[in-house]
């Protein structure tokens, strides 16, 4: 098997296994996804090694591994809830399948909408992305709209972001997650303060 099969093998395991924790945290699952989760951190580990990858090899790899710290470290914190319950009223807003809600829906979307969160977004690099998708996810669970898939959703931050600090001249660009009339928006605006 060559470096590019084994690559392409990697992105559809860990494609496979964020389908596999989407049904456990579901509850469409009794245990979690380890077996597939070790392959993953297998395949990882051995190309992370790997002198002789080429630089578009690489960046595939290293796409992959960031997009795995990411969703292991949400993976960790939904198994925590599911393990031990809501603790908190934040703790719903992992979307865990299996417990009861801990405030009515009004009372969840009334507070929603009085909470505005500001994210400040300085490069494209896709880890300043993830704490502005996290608010995102929470603010489209508590009025019930779907989620959308990270990856695109980083995306579309990254491009807004190119074009705003091109045509503003600034450096950095803070979004705003609102939640107005039952609906998330995303406001953006250039930051030539910073």
């Amino acid at each position: 098997m060559t470096i590019d099969e084994e690559l392409a093998q990697l992105e559809e395991s860990f494609r496979r296994l964020k389908i596999e924790y989407d049904i456990y945290f579901a509850g469409g699952a009794k245990k979690p996804p380890v077996d597939t989760e070790w392959r993953v951190q297998s395949l990882l580990k051995r190309h992370a090694e790997d002198g002789k990858l080429s630089f578009s090899q690489r960046f595939k790899l290293n796409s992959v591994t960031q997009r795995y710290a990411v969703f292991s470290d949400l993976w960790r914190r939904k198994t925590k809830v599911k393990e031990e319950g809501y603790r908190k009223p934040e703790d719903m807003l992992l979307g865990v399948g299996g417990f009861g809600r801990l405030e009515a829906a009004g009372q969840a979307s009334a507070a929603a909408e009085s909470e505005a969160e500001s994210f400040l977004v300085f490069s494209s690099d896709v880890m300043e992305v993830v704490a502005l998708y996290e608010s995102v996810v929470r603010a489209r669970e508590t009025v019930g709209q779907p989620l959308g898939a990270f990856d695109s959703f980083a995306n579309f931050v990254q491009n807004k972001s190119s074009q705003i600090r091109q045509k503003y001249g600034c450096e950095a660009v803070e979004y705003t997650v609102v939640v107005k009339d039952g609906q998330v928006q995303l406001k953006a605006r250039a930051r030539k303060d910073l």
